[in-house]
């Protein structure tokens, strides 16, 4: 077991997943940033100046020291557009390779050149070559 585990590690596939899973944390990131710190602001502010991230419903007040209950639906707006952007970037990634694959599989192999005619002298000496051969054999 330890073998295939070093063999399926050394071909690649274990770095190329580590690769994509590290670029996919970040490119979240960078998404989340874009939805919560460019998107979501301006729109709050089309409807009337409103943080996203502070749209609650309070289910039951605080009461003493036990913080209040609520239903935070402001924030499953903004993590649903994250969501939604992170989508569309991945669709958009793989209709790319989708088409870069379809074009390869459409391109026909070259024909290979065909063999050039040979030359006289060549002739002449595949002639000579050939009587040669068979004056030893007699």
């Amino acid at each position: 077991m330890l073998k295939e585990f070093r063999d399926f590690a050394i071909k690649g596939n274990l770095i190329d997943m580590a690769i994509g899973i590290i670029i996919g944390a970040a490119f979240g990131k960078v998404v989340a940033s874009l939805v919560a710190d460019v998107i979501m602001p301006p729109i709050g502010l089309l409807i009337g100046g409103v943080n996203f991230t502070d749209l609650t419903i309070v289910l039951k007040e605080a009461v003493g020291d036990n913080p209040a209950v609520t239903l935070n639906y402001g924030n499953f707006i903004q993590i649903l557009i994250d969501f939604l952007i992170v989508a569309m970037a991945i669709f958009i990634v793989i209709k790319g390779i989708n088409a870069l694959k379809r074009k390869e599989e459409k391109e026909p192999e070259p024909e290979p050149e065909p063999e050039p005619e040979p030359t006289k002298e060549e002739i002449l000496l595949t002639e000579i070559r050939d009587l040669l051969k068979e004056g030893r054999k007699e």
